[in-house]
């Protein structure tokens, strides 16, 4: 039995861990591109990235002054067996963990009337069922500065490999400078335009260096990221061969009549923790 106390502390946790400690695979990222970079001011941009990298670790605070939008996927054992409202339980901890952390809380209950909800809720939540007797969280606390770069793009079935590259990078070259590269970019193919969204901001929860889980797709991140890299946007739009940290593509099978292909981007600073109960 998961008690719905038990998921509150783990999601509190979990905010405050994602916004306070950037992930080690980010970190190693980062690190590798600071050795590669050919531009000085490049070189020095991504050395005080890392530099507040360590400053938000060390001292616990936020890694961001934008601490997001709480993204939760949970992924739920078939067997699992929850005790009590799941939906209420990781709102509840988004709600305490933002309190605790200090955290900024930047959600509006309304779009157009846009009055604060001063606890950071509602969680953006989605939900998986998967075998087992599990319940794992993720937290991705999504800043909009790169959120408001996302795209999604509806090609004829017939677009093809190279149409489907062009956009994923017409895409980065739009973001340019604005959403504080070097950037992490998820891409979500197939299914109809409300998964491909979701692939895309799913595939930010994987590692850097995952790239894709099929060889074809695997083979285009690699291309995404050489052909990124020559865009001279660099490190926070100073320029340089570091636009791209990573590339991860996530795609499930879609229509006949149809090509969905969604672009997630994220700044240099992806955030996101989780546990497993």
């Amino acid at each position: 039995m998961i008690n719905s106390k038990t998921i509150s502390r783990t999601v509190k946790d979990l905010c405050i861990e994602a916004n306070l400690k950037l992930r080690p695979d980010v970190v190693k990222a980062l690190k590798s591109s600071l050795r590669k970079e050919t531009s000085s001011k490049g070189r020095n941009l991504l050395s005080i990235l890392l530099e507040n990298c360590s400053i938000a670790k060390n001292e616990r605070i936020p890694l961001c002054q934008d601490t997001g939008m709480t993204v939760v996927f949970a992924d739920v054992g078939q067997d699992a067996r929850i005790q009590g409202d799941l939906t209420s339980a990781i709102n509840k901890g988004v709600a305490a963990g933002y309190k605790q952390g200090f955290l900024r809380k930047s959600i509006v209950a309304d779009p157009l009337i846009r009055k604060n909800t001063e606890t950071n809720t509602p969680a953006m939540i989605y939900y998986d069922i998967v075998p087992g007797k599990k319940l794992k969280l993720t937290v991705l606390p999504k800043g909009f500065g790169s959120e408001n770069k996302s795209k999604l793009y509806m090609l004829n079935p017939t677009a093809g490999y190279d149409a489907v590259v062009n956009s994923i990078l017409k895409a980065v070259k739009e973001a340019g400078p604005d959403a504080c590269p070097p950037y992490v970019v998820g891409v979500g193919i197939g299914g109809d335009a409300a998964k491909a969204c979701y692939l895309a901001k799913k595939a930010l929860t994987k590692p850097v260096n995952f790239l894709s889980d099929k060889p074809h797709f695997r083979k285009m991140a690699k291309e995404l990221l050489a052909k990124g890299n020559k865009l001279n946007i660099g490190p926070l739009g100073a320029g340089g061969n570091t636009t791209l940290l990573g590339v991860n593509i996530l795609s499930m099978p879609t229509h006949i009549a149809g090509l969905p292909v969604a672009v997630n981007i994220s700044c240099h600073s992806l955030r996101s923790a989780h546990k497993s109960l």
